[in-house]
Protein backbone atom coordinates (compact mmCIF):
# COMPACT_ATOMS: atom_id res chain seq x y z
CA UNK A 1 0.00 0.00 0.00
CA UNK A 2 1.10 3.68 -0.67
CA UNK A 3 -0.79 6.84 0.00
CA UNK A 4 -4.84 7.29 0.61
CA UNK A 5 -6.01 6.08 -2.92
CA UNK A 6 -4.51 2.52 -2.84
CA UNK A 7 -6.65 0.85 -0.14
CA UNK A 8 -5.64 -2.72 1.28
CA UNK A 9 -8.17 -5.62 1.26
CA UNK A 10 -9.64 -5.57 4.42
CA UNK A 11 -11.42 -8.89 4.26
CA UNK A 12 -8.52 -10.65 2.48
CA UNK A 13 -6.21 -9.35 5.04
CA UNK A 14 -8.58 -10.37 7.85
CA UNK A 15 -8.78 -13.81 6.27
CA UNK A 16 -4.87 -14.35 5.88
CA UNK A 17 -4.95 -13.65 9.62
CA UNK A 18 -7.78 -16.09 10.80
CA UNK A 19 -6.49 -18.94 8.50
CA UNK A 20 -10.65 -18.38 7.24
CA UNK A 21 -12.81 -15.82 5.17
CA UNK A 22 -14.99 -13.92 7.08
CA UNK A 23 -18.40 -15.21 7.88
CA UNK A 24 -21.07 -14.01 6.24
CA UNK A 25 -22.85 -13.19 9.10
CA UNK A 26 -20.16 -12.71 11.16
CA UNK A 27 -20.15 -8.90 13.29
CA UNK A 28 -16.87 -7.07 13.65
CA UNK A 29 -16.24 -4.31 16.44
CA UNK A 30 -13.00 -1.88 15.76
CA UNK A 31 -10.73 -0.62 18.90
CA UNK A 32 -10.97 2.96 17.91
CA UNK A 33 -8.84 5.36 19.87
CA UNK A 34 -9.46 8.04 17.78
CA UNK A 35 -5.68 8.17 16.40
CA UNK A 36 -5.32 8.11 12.65
CA UNK A 37 -4.55 4.31 12.61
CA UNK A 38 -7.52 2.84 14.25
CA UNK A 39 -9.70 5.75 12.46
CA UNK A 40 -8.19 4.13 8.82
CA UNK A 41 -9.27 0.88 10.24
CA UNK A 42 -12.89 1.90 10.71
CA UNK A 43 -13.05 3.45 7.50
CA UNK A 44 -11.79 0.10 5.64
CA UNK A 45 -14.19 -1.95 7.72
CA UNK A 46 -16.94 0.06 7.22
CA UNK A 47 -16.20 -0.52 3.39
CA UNK A 48 -14.96 -3.79 3.70
CA UNK A 49 -18.75 -5.02 5.92
CA UNK A 50 -21.13 -2.53 5.75
CA UNK A 51 -23.47 -2.71 8.13
CA UNK A 52 -21.94 -4.89 10.33
CA UNK A 53 -19.14 -2.79 12.19
CA UNK A 54 -19.22 -0.80 15.74
CA UNK A 55 -16.48 1.30 16.93
CA UNK A 56 -15.60 0.96 20.63
CA UNK A 57 -13.67 3.61 22.05
CA UNK A 58 -12.22 3.18 26.00
CA UNK A 59 -11.91 5.62 28.45
CA UNK A 60 -9.86 4.37 31.13
CA UNK A 61 -10.17 8.05 33.02
CA UNK A 62 -6.44 8.23 33.37
CA UNK A 63 -6.56 11.44 30.96
CA UNK A 64 -9.19 14.62 31.42
CA UNK A 65 -9.16 14.77 28.11
CA UNK A 66 -10.26 11.49 27.52
CA UNK A 67 -14.36 11.88 27.30
CA UNK A 68 -13.97 14.98 25.54
CA UNK A 69 -11.95 12.36 23.04
CA UNK A 70 -14.55 9.37 22.73
CA UNK A 71 -17.19 12.25 22.47
CA UNK A 72 -15.31 13.19 19.52
CA UNK A 73 -15.51 10.55 17.95
CA UNK A 74 -18.51 8.87 18.94
CA UNK A 75 -20.12 12.52 16.84
CA UNK A 76 -18.04 11.54 14.10
CA UNK A 77 -18.78 8.31 14.10
CA UNK A 78 -22.59 9.48 14.09
CA UNK A 79 -22.14 11.93 11.29
CA UNK A 80 -21.27 8.51 9.09
CA UNK A 81 -24.19 6.08 10.20
CA UNK A 82 -21.70 4.43 12.00
CA UNK A 83 -22.84 2.86 15.47
CA UNK A 84 -20.14 3.64 18.49
CA UNK A 85 -20.11 2.36 21.52
CA UNK A 86 -17.80 4.49 24.64
CA UNK A 87 -16.69 1.89 27.23
CA UNK A 88 -15.35 3.30 30.67
CA UNK A 89 -13.05 1.81 33.05
CA UNK A 90 -14.34 1.81 36.83
CA UNK A 91 -11.48 2.20 39.33
CA UNK A 92 -9.06 4.03 40.69
CA UNK A 93 -5.49 5.16 38.75
CA UNK A 94 -2.82 3.00 37.90
CA UNK A 95 0.06 4.02 39.83
CA UNK A 96 2.67 1.42 38.27
CA UNK A 97 3.28 -0.72 34.66
CA UNK A 98 0.66 2.10 33.46
CA UNK A 99 0.84 1.01 29.60
CA UNK A 100 0.47 -2.89 30.35
CA UNK A 101 -2.03 -2.44 32.94
CA UNK A 102 -4.44 0.02 30.73
CA UNK A 103 -3.89 -2.46 27.75
CA UNK A 104 -4.86 -5.37 29.56
CA UNK A 105 -8.42 -3.40 31.37
CA UNK A 106 -8.75 -2.25 27.48
CA UNK A 107 -8.69 -5.59 26.02
CA UNK A 108 -10.87 -7.00 28.87
CA UNK A 109 -13.84 -4.29 28.46
CA UNK A 110 -13.67 -4.87 24.53
CA UNK A 111 -13.08 -8.38 24.92
CA UNK A 112 -16.66 -8.52 27.68
CA UNK A 113 -18.78 -6.00 25.72
CA UNK A 114 -18.02 -8.29 22.36
CA UNK A 115 -18.69 -11.62 23.84
CA UNK A 116 -22.20 -10.13 25.45
CA UNK A 117 -23.14 -8.59 22.42
CA UNK A 118 -22.31 -11.27 19.94
CA UNK A 119 -19.52 -10.06 18.53
CA UNK A 120 -16.99 -12.05 17.41
CA UNK A 121 -14.36 -10.46 15.97
CA UNK A 122 -12.23 -7.53 17.46
CA UNK A 123 -9.73 -5.24 15.44
CA UNK A 124 -6.75 -3.14 16.33
CA UNK A 125 -5.12 -0.57 14.17
CA UNK A 126 -1.31 -2.59 14.71
CA UNK A 127 0.74 -1.63 11.78
CA UNK A 128 3.95 -2.31 10.28
CA UNK A 129 5.71 0.68 12.24
CA UNK A 130 4.40 -1.05 15.98
CA UNK A 131 5.53 -4.49 14.94
CA UNK A 132 8.62 -2.90 14.31
CA UNK A 133 9.18 -1.09 17.27
CA UNK A 134 7.88 -4.69 19.04
CA UNK A 135 10.36 -6.53 17.59
CA UNK A 136 13.44 -4.54 18.72
CA UNK A 137 12.25 -3.80 22.11
CA UNK A 138 12.20 -7.61 22.73
CA UNK A 139 15.75 -7.90 21.09
CA UNK A 140 17.24 -5.11 23.40
CA UNK A 141 15.38 -7.73 26.40
CA UNK A 142 17.00 -10.87 24.88
CA UNK A 143 14.06 -12.70 24.17
CA UNK A 144 13.68 -16.06 22.81
CA UNK A 145 11.58 -17.16 19.83
CA UNK A 146 8.31 -17.14 21.06
CA UNK A 147 9.11 -12.87 22.44
CA UNK A 148 10.48 -12.32 19.16
CA UNK A 149 7.56 -13.28 16.90
CA UNK A 150 6.22 -9.59 18.54
CA UNK A 151 2.59 -8.91 17.60
CA UNK A 152 0.50 -11.96 16.43
CA UNK A 153 -1.88 -11.41 13.68
CA UNK A 154 -4.13 -13.30 15.63
CA UNK A 155 -5.81 -14.74 18.97
CA UNK A 156 -8.46 -15.80 21.35
CA UNK A 157 -8.80 -13.13 23.50
CA UNK A 158 -12.11 -15.09 25.03
CA UNK A 159 -14.52 -18.16 24.52
CA UNK A 160 -16.24 -16.68 21.25
CA UNK A 161 -14.18 -13.44 20.42
CA UNK A 162 -11.04 -13.46 18.24
CA UNK A 163 -8.75 -10.48 18.32
CA UNK A 164 -7.47 -9.73 14.85
CA UNK A 165 -4.44 -7.22 14.05
CA UNK A 166 -4.84 -7.34 9.52
CA UNK A 167 -3.04 -4.41 9.27
CA UNK A 168 0.71 -5.80 10.65
CA UNK A 169 2.14 -5.27 7.06
CA UNK A 170 1.05 -1.37 6.44
CA UNK A 171 2.87 1.53 7.31
CA UNK A 172 1.44 3.96 9.96
CA UNK A 173 2.13 6.96 7.20
CA UNK A 174 0.18 5.19 4.74
CA UNK A 175 -2.88 4.79 7.26
CA UNK A 176 -2.19 8.56 8.73
CA UNK A 177 -3.38 9.74 5.10
CA UNK A 178 -6.42 7.51 4.67
CA UNK A 179 -7.40 8.66 7.83
CA UNK A 180 -6.78 12.51 6.45
CA UNK A 181 -8.18 11.15 3.37
CA UNK A 182 -11.51 10.37 4.81
CA UNK A 183 -11.81 13.16 6.56
CA UNK A 184 -11.45 12.38 10.19
CA UNK A 185 -10.55 14.52 13.01
CA UNK A 186 -7.44 12.66 14.51
CA UNK A 187 -7.03 12.87 18.54
CA UNK A 188 -3.35 13.60 19.51
CA UNK A 189 -2.92 11.49 22.35
CA UNK A 190 0.46 12.85 24.28
CA UNK A 191 1.18 9.45 26.25
CA UNK A 192 2.50 8.58 22.43
CA UNK A 193 5.10 10.85 23.09
CA UNK A 194 5.72 10.54 26.64
CA UNK A 195 10.11 9.80 26.86
CA UNK A 196 9.26 7.72 29.98
CA UNK A 197 8.04 4.25 27.86
CA UNK A 198 10.58 2.28 26.16
CA UNK A 199 8.17 2.04 22.70
CA UNK A 200 8.64 5.79 22.82
CA UNK A 201 12.25 5.33 22.43
CA UNK A 202 12.31 2.65 19.95
CA UNK A 203 10.08 5.11 18.05
CA UNK A 204 12.63 7.82 18.04
CA UNK A 205 15.64 5.72 17.28
CA UNK A 206 13.81 4.21 14.41
CA UNK A 207 12.90 7.43 13.16
CA UNK A 208 16.76 8.59 13.05
CA UNK A 209 17.70 5.19 11.66
CA UNK A 210 17.20 5.56 8.10
CA UNK A 211 19.09 2.27 7.88
CA UNK A 212 16.62 -0.09 9.63
CA UNK A 213 13.61 -0.79 7.40
CA UNK A 214 10.71 -0.85 9.42
CA UNK A 215 9.05 -2.78 6.81
CA UNK A 216 11.40 -5.87 6.14
CA UNK A 217 11.82 -5.99 10.37
CA UNK A 218 7.78 -6.27 10.45
CA UNK A 219 8.79 -9.06 8.03
CA UNK A 220 11.13 -10.56 9.41
CA UNK A 221 8.41 -10.95 12.93
CA UNK A 222 6.24 -12.65 10.74
CA UNK A 223 8.98 -14.96 9.55
CA UNK A 224 9.73 -15.34 13.68
CA UNK A 225 6.16 -16.04 13.88
CA UNK A 226 5.86 -18.65 11.89
CA UNK A 227 8.82 -20.42 12.75
CA UNK A 228 7.35 -20.23 17.02
CA UNK A 229 3.78 -21.90 15.93
CA UNK A 230 6.34 -24.51 14.17
CA UNK A 231 8.37 -24.69 17.61
CA UNK A 232 5.09 -25.15 19.25
CA UNK A 233 3.71 -27.76 17.16
CA UNK A 234 6.83 -29.56 17.46
CA UNK A 235 6.75 -29.15 21.30
CA UNK A 236 3.18 -30.36 22.03
CA UNK A 237 4.26 -34.14 20.26
CA UNK A 238 7.31 -33.72 22.29
CA UNK A 239 5.22 -33.33 25.41
CA UNK A 240 3.33 -36.20 24.13
CA UNK A 241 6.12 -38.69 24.24
CA UNK A 242 8.42 -37.63 26.90
CA UNK A 243 6.15 -35.91 29.92
CA UNK A 244 4.44 -38.46 32.10
CA UNK A 245 2.66 -37.17 35.02
CA UNK A 246 3.71 -39.50 38.39
CA UNK A 247 2.11 -39.05 42.22
CA UNK A 248 1.75 -35.45 41.43
CA UNK A 249 5.36 -34.97 39.98
CA UNK A 250 5.92 -34.51 36.08
CA UNK A 251 8.46 -36.64 34.43
CA UNK A 252 10.67 -35.37 32.05
CA UNK A 253 12.60 -36.71 28.95
CA UNK A 254 14.92 -34.05 27.68
CA UNK A 255 17.48 -36.10 25.96
CA UNK A 256 18.88 -35.65 22.72
CA UNK A 257 16.62 -32.62 22.33
CA UNK A 258 17.36 -28.75 20.84
CA UNK A 259 17.45 -26.71 23.44
CA UNK A 260 14.45 -24.73 22.10
CA UNK A 261 12.65 -27.76 22.54
CA UNK A 262 13.88 -28.55 26.08
CA UNK A 263 12.90 -24.97 26.88
CA UNK A 264 9.37 -25.10 25.66
CA UNK A 265 9.18 -28.29 27.56
CA UNK A 266 10.33 -26.54 30.79
CA UNK A 267 8.44 -23.87 30.31
CA UNK A 268 4.93 -25.98 30.17
CA UNK A 269 6.03 -28.14 33.18
CA UNK A 270 6.66 -25.25 35.09
CA UNK A 271 3.46 -23.69 34.16
CA UNK A 272 1.50 -27.08 34.57
CA UNK A 273 2.36 -27.34 38.26
CA UNK A 274 2.93 -23.99 38.94
CA UNK A 275 -0.57 -22.31 37.67
CA UNK A 276 1.39 -19.41 36.17
CA UNK A 277 4.09 -19.07 33.41
CA UNK A 278 7.76 -18.22 34.43
CA UNK A 279 9.88 -15.90 31.68
CA UNK A 280 11.84 -17.32 29.00
CA UNK A 281 15.30 -16.13 31.03
CA UNK A 282 14.18 -17.95 34.38
CA UNK A 283 13.24 -21.17 32.25
CA UNK A 284 17.17 -20.78 30.52
CA UNK A 285 18.50 -20.54 33.40
CA UNK A 286 17.10 -23.78 35.35
CA UNK A 287 17.38 -26.05 32.00
CA UNK A 288 21.28 -24.57 32.45
CA UNK A 289 21.09 -25.94 35.52
CA UNK A 290 19.57 -29.16 34.95
CA UNK A 291 22.07 -29.57 32.03
CA UNK A 292 24.76 -29.16 34.51
CA UNK A 293 23.41 -31.93 37.33
CA UNK A 294 21.96 -29.06 39.95
CA UNK A 295 19.10 -29.18 41.07
CA UNK A 296 16.96 -25.85 41.07
CA UNK A 297 13.73 -24.13 41.65
CA UNK A 298 11.56 -21.90 40.20
CA UNK A 299 7.66 -20.41 40.44
CA UNK A 300 7.82 -23.04 44.03
CA UNK A 301 8.79 -25.85 41.61
CA UNK A 302 11.85 -27.89 42.62
CA UNK A 303 13.24 -29.47 39.34
CA UNK A 304 15.73 -32.39 40.45
CA UNK A 305 17.94 -33.64 37.34
CA UNK A 306 18.89 -36.84 36.36
CA UNK A 307 18.59 -39.42 33.12
CA UNK A 308 14.96 -38.28 33.35
CA UNK A 309 14.57 -34.75 34.96
CA UNK A 310 11.56 -34.74 37.80
CA UNK A 311 9.55 -31.46 38.67
CA UNK A 312 7.28 -30.96 41.74
CA UNK A 313 5.97 -28.69 43.77
CA UNK A 314 8.15 -27.55 46.58
CA UNK A 315 7.18 -28.46 49.71
CA UNK A 316 5.77 -25.93 52.55
CA UNK A 317 9.43 -24.55 54.14
CA UNK A 318 9.56 -26.16 58.02
CA UNK A 319 11.35 -24.42 60.88
CA UNK A 320 15.06 -24.90 61.42
CA UNK A 321 14.31 -26.93 57.79
CA UNK A 322 16.86 -26.19 55.15
CA UNK A 323 15.83 -24.25 52.07
CA UNK A 324 16.08 -25.62 48.63
CA UNK A 325 18.90 -23.91 46.49
CA UNK A 326 17.18 -21.14 44.05
CA UNK A 327 17.41 -21.46 40.28
CA UNK A 328 16.84 -17.89 39.31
Amino acid sequence: MSGPNVRPDLAALIAAALGRPVAADERIAVATSGGPDSLALLSLAAAAFPGRVTALTVDHRLRSEAAAEAASVAAQCAARGLPHVTLVREGGDFTSNIQARARAARYALMGDWCAAHGYGLLLTAHHADDQAETLLMRLNRASGSYGLAAIRPARRLQPGVMLVRPLLAVRKADLAALAAADAWQQVDDPTNRDPRHDRTAMRAFLAATPALDVTALAASAAHLAADAEALAWAADLAWAGRVQEADGRLLVDAGGLPAALVQRLLASAVETLAGRPARGSEIARLAARLGAGATGTLAGIVARPGTIWQLSVTPPPQTGGKKPQNAA
